[in-house]
């Protein structure tokens, strides 16, 4: 296994522009990412807030030992506790088996990172990974993507839970769970490691009793020993913890909720794409009421459910947050400075969408007096099979046009290749020819009569379009003969341009686990990634 750096081409402004720190969108954040001494200057800054660390590892500790965690884990919690330590964090969906491969690759991330920094700046950097535990779209998290023959294929976890509860809240049905692990392990390949790992994906199950319980325990087997310190954001102890929080957003909403509007504007206004829609009523936070999750919006001084479920008055908000806090979560507005007050993040690291909509939240730190912590891309990876670069090195492409186009103009023109002359070039000759011999016959018919001439530009056409018939059953007997060649370019693009987009977003590590075994992991963790710029690619 080893590692190299690619370019692909990006039409990307938003991410070109921000690792150039161009000073239009830097305006946005308040760190320049990619600057010297901008970490050394992040722990400075840190310095001058308070954190609950004891109530955090506290809570830490319970919840990671209830997964499973590694003492590493444990070890790293300890290490919270004091007080020049910091984390380096990023969060995904409680994505089943871990979910499409990014977001194993954005703890591959922030394990490397946090790695490098502590080296750099002698002090403890903790890695954490934040489970968006109280989001409540289950159909994002329930299926995993699996190959079959040419496609890969959407296998769904069925589940009739309320379709407005927390993922956190979604307690995990054994007989569906098992149901759907057999299905799982009945569309792989049986291999050496098949028996070993479905046992393992088994008892994680076994041990589970929600949604986030199977999550966390898989990601703690997957990075066993690396330290990754996980959080549930939909935990009730968690909510416990966020109750003063709560109470400042609540305080503070009509005020950041115009700057973050404003900001989203701004972004526009300067051709940024952010994939957020926000209003200036907007409440950003959540109720949970009667099983479902509300989001709430601001009418005059009370807040209300987006379709009139419900309405609180201000007091009645401050009144919740300080005596159930459970029942409220926050949006993809609050949730990062809920994140930033729980934690002493040097950075935060996330996917580019991610990175993009960080940009409008600057309001929502500064109404709490706090500063955005460095917010990073997280690497992007693809893996490469041998089985698939031989391939590719037999029909001489290159990863880079793949990732980026896909091989269907490769795939073209290979075929017209195997016929000499091209079926294509002989159709056209054929039917200038056609139309050169057939040229009298239509000057003659229209001297005898326009009637009889219009006949004989049609006869024409009818000939040509009987021309097209016989090519278009040449080239299906011809694509009939080299179906075994036309099903590699599939299977290449199936790898590398699943569903039109990057491996990540549609694959799943459980292809890999049972293809490779169990030090696939440690391998692929332990490699040498680049985190600034590029797209990492890992030959197996």
């Amino acid at each position: 296994m080893h590692v190299e750096q690619i370019t692909l081409n990006s039409s990307n402004k938003f991410l070109t522009d921000y690792y150039s720190h161009k000073s239009e969108l830097m305006d946005h954040f308040d760190y320049k990412p990619y600057s010297d001494n901008v970490f050394k200057q992040r722990v400075s800054d840190l310095k001058e807030m308070d954190f609950e660390r004891e109530d955090l590892a506290d809570v830490l500790e319970k919840l990671n030992y209830k997964w499973g965690a590694s003492p590493k884990t444990l070890e790293n919690i300890i290490r919270l506790k004091e007080p020049e330590s910091v984390v380096v964090i990023g969060g995904q969906q409680a994505g089943l088996l871990g979910g499409p491969l990014y977001t194993i690759h954005k703890i591959i991330s922030i394990l490397h990172l946090a790695k490098e920094q502590e080296s750099k700046l002698n002090i403890p950097v903790i890695p954490v990974f934040w489970i968006a535990g109280e989001d409540h779209d289950y159909d994002e998290i329930n299926h995993i993507y699996l190959p079959e023959e040419t496609k890969m294929q959407k296998l769904i976890w069925k589940d009739k839970w309320n379709e407005k509860m927390s993922i956190s809240g979604r307690e995990l049905k054994l007989d569906q769970g098992m149901t759907w692990l057999n299905n799982i392990f009945s569309n792989l390949e049986e291999t050496s490691y098949s028996k070993a790992l479905y046992q393992k994906v088994k008892h994680i199950m076994n041990e589970s009793d929600t949604i986030v319980d199977f999550f966390a325990r898989f990601i703690h087997e997957l990075f066993r020993d690396t330290g990754i310190v996980l959080i549930d954001s939909g935990d009730q102890q968690v909510r416990q913890l966020e109750k003063k929080y709560f109470k400042a957003l609540i305080e503070n909403q009509a005020e950041f909720s115009k700057g973050v509007f404003q900001c989203l504007q701004s972004m526009r206004m300067k051709r940024y794409h952010v994939s957020v829609d926000v209003e200036e009523d907007d409440g950003h936070l959540f109720y949970h009421h009667n099983g479902q999750r509300i989001l709430l919006k601001r009418d005059g001084t009370d807040w209300v459910g987006k379709n009139e479920e419900c309405r609180l008055s201000h007091k009645d908000m401050l009144e919740i947050a300080d005596k159930q806090p459970q029942l409220l979560s926050n949006n993809v507005v609050t949730r990062p400075v809920m994140q930033e007050s729980l934690f002493p993040t040097l950075a935060f690291l996330g996917g580019t969408s991610e990175v993009a909509y960080w940009s409008i939240l600057k309001p929502v730190f500064q109404s709490l007096n706090m500063k955005m912590p460095p917010v990073l891309p997280r690497m992007s990876i693809t893996i490469v099979e041998r089985k698939i670069q031989k391939l590719m090195d037999h029909f001489a492409i290159k990863l880079e046009e793949v990732i980026t186009h896909g091989v269907t103009n490769q795939k073209q023109y290979w075929l017209e290749s195997q016929s000499e002359p091209p079926v294509d070039l002989l159709t056209a000759q054929v039917k200038q020819m056609i139309a050169s011999a057939h040229n009298p016959l239509v000057v003659h018919a229209k001297q005898l009569k326009p009637d009889v001439g219009q006949y004989a530009e049609k006869n024409l056409q009818y000939i040509l379009d009987h021309v097209e018939q016989l090519t278009k059953r040449m080239k299906k007997e011809i694509e009939s003969k080299y179906d075994k060649e036309l099903n590699h370019f599939n299977n290449i693009s199936m790898h590398f341009k699943p569903e039109e987009g990057l491996q990540e977003r549609t694959w799943n590590i459980i292809y890999y686990l049972n293809n490779y075994g169990p030090e696939f992991m440690k391998e692929i963790i332990s490699q040498d990634y680049k985190m600034e710029g590029g797209h990492q690619v890992v030959y197996l």
